[in-house]
């Protein structure tokens, strides 16, 4: 069995069962806090992402990759290096950001957050840098051996435990005031963080080949020439990341003043763009943790296969990861934008947002795409040329979010197409960085009958939701449309060989079904 399609196939299924659990894990903190305790909890949480981002420093994708290529290659005292360096490395950066963190505390509720209460989630909070740096470490050597199950089995014990703890920890600080409540579900999602770990230490003492302690020191003296080549993967990775933080920031403050520009009244704009990144893009983003899934499962496994100047491989992994993205974020397009206004009712009791799932879905499919390629250009040393792409995606979004938003005729829309323009410009920047690197073969008979499913699928989703299901609830006629597009898809997919029975046979849990029935 291909260690990649399994490792995707766990990640997969993680990723749908964390996904699942992170959203009852947001109804619980709104049920037990309210909207003003969820407000003081996202306000510190952002803080949290920008001080891991730093403390991790891009390391697991550079782990994950410099441990594949080492373990392809039979190196396992190097292996040890790579992972003697990176804890070094994470738990310095911790104790440097950690204090620094709960010190700047008082400043950042104050001052920043124009709101003091945001102190005890920060202070809450802080403990759990190090533990995710020391985990990160963990879960990128597990996934350059190509063995997905412990990081996915982690990050569903997390959540688990985030979930069981919240009742308990928000009601025990509730008598004391708000702020104490959301500092408990702050400290509830430490625990279940603290839990990750300990699972994680454990089945790396069962399965590693070496003792990490034993001249912990020594390798880290010697560990210069792993160090740099972290590096060379790790700066460029962070930069991207720090980028599209960056973007995110400013996209905002862009778009309201376009909008004023525009003559849209500033209330006005805050809805309009809160339909677009509130509404539209939870939704559009939906899928993304199945290209996240390709991605991670995909660093290890093109590393592996550069490692041996394997290009024919190379080519093939690539090939089944946007195969795979465009058949998934194919029927999502589809269910999304003939689904879109009933959607928005179903979930927010309004229609706002659903104008924005039609214009961006289709363009959609560029982003499920940017996932496999971006991790593809970091496995073949190519992380700075990503980072470089990536830049340019977000000026390029700023500059047209600018120029149509204060256009009458565009307004928020103008701010959308300058999101998808990004989308479209980092992916195929992507693209044509990876061809400068590998040879690939456009198939464009696959494409034309991936349309072809995908058009059919929408025809008759919209048929019947519109004909055969009117005068029912609006969820069953959301259900049987939805279920019966996916079913129809799976079906023109298998028929037009857009899925090969061979691989499906090849994926854990799915595999021994399929085999039983004949295609």
């Amino acid at each position: 069995m291909s260690k990649f399609l399994k490792g995707t196939a766990i990640l997969l299924l993680a990723g749908f069962i964390t996904r699942v659990l992170g959203f009852i894990n947001r109804i619980a903190i709104a049920r037990f806090i309210g909207e003003e305790g969820v407000g003081l909890y996202m306000m510190a949480y952002p803080s949290l992402v920008l001080v891991i981002t730093i403390t991790q420093f891009g390391l697991p994708v550079a782990i994950s990759k410099n441990i594949a290529e080492a373990e392809a290659r039979g190196e396992y005292g190097k292996i040890k290096k790579i992972l003697v360096v990176s804890l070094a490395t994470t738990l310095t950066l911790s104790v440097i950001f950690t204090p620094a963190l709960i010190l700047l505390a008082p400043w950042l509720s104050e001052t920043l957050f124009t709101d003091n209460r945001t102190y005890y989630p920060l202070i809450a909070i802080a403990p759990v840098v190090p533990v995710i740096a020391v985990s990160s470490v963990l879960r990128g050597y597990f996934q350059g051996r190509q063995n997905m199950k412990p990081a996915a089995y982690s990050q569903i014990l997390e959540q688990f435990f985030r979930i069981a703890l919240i009742a308990v920890m928000t009601k025990a600080f509730l008598p004391y005031g708000i702020e104490y409540a959301a500092a408990g579900a702050m400290l509830s999602a430490v625990i279940g963080e603290v839990v990750s770990l300990l699972y994680l230490m454990a089945a790396f003492k069962l399965k590693k080949k070496f003792r990490l302690r034993k001249d912990f020191f020594k390798f880290v003296r010697e560990g210069k020439k792993p160090f740099k080549e972290l590096m060379n993967v790790a700066v460029p990775t962070t930069g991207s990341r720090l980028i599209g933080s960056v973007s995110w920031f400013f996209e905002p403050i862009v778009v309201s003043h376009s909008l004023g520009l525009a003559g849209v009244a500033a209330t006005l704009a805050t809805k309009q763009y809160g339909a677009l990144t509130g509404f539209a893009m939870p939704l559009l983003l939906l899928p993304s943790f199945i290209t996240y899934s390709l991605a991670t499962s995909l660093v290890p496994a093109i590393s592996e296969a550069n490692s041996k100047n394997d290009g024919k491989l190379i080519e093939y992994r690539l090939q089944q990861s946007l195969r795979f993205a465009f058949l998934t974020g194919g029927i999502s397009v589809a269910v999304l934008y003939v689904l879109a206004e009933p959607l928005m009712m179903l979930m927010y009791g309004s229609k706002n947002g659903a104008q924005f799932i039609k214009l961006m879905a289709p363009f959609f499919l560029f982003y499920y795409y940017q996932g496999p390629l971006q991790a593809a250009l970091q496995a073949l040393n190519l992380a700075k040329a990503a980072m470089i792409n990536s830049l340019i995606g977000a000026v390029v979004k700023t500059a047209v979010i600018f120029v149509l938003a204060s256009q009458p005729s565009f307004g928020i829309n103008g701010a959308a197409l300058g999101i998808i323009s990004s989308f479209v410009l980092v992916t195929l920047l992507h693209f044509a960085t990876v061809l400068k690197k590998i040879s690939f073969s456009f198939y464009l008979l696959d494409y034309f009958k991936g349309f072809l499913a995908i058009g059919i699928s929408g025809y008759a989703g919209h048929f019947i939701y519109v004909n055969l299901t009117a005068g029912t609830a609006l969820l069953s006629r959301v259900f049987l449309s939805a279920v019966s597009m996916g079913v129809l898809y799976i079906i023109l997919a298998v028929l037009l060989k857009l899925v090969r029975p061979a691989e499906l046979k090849r994926i854990p849990y799915i595999g021994p079904f399929l085999s039983r029935l004949s295609f």
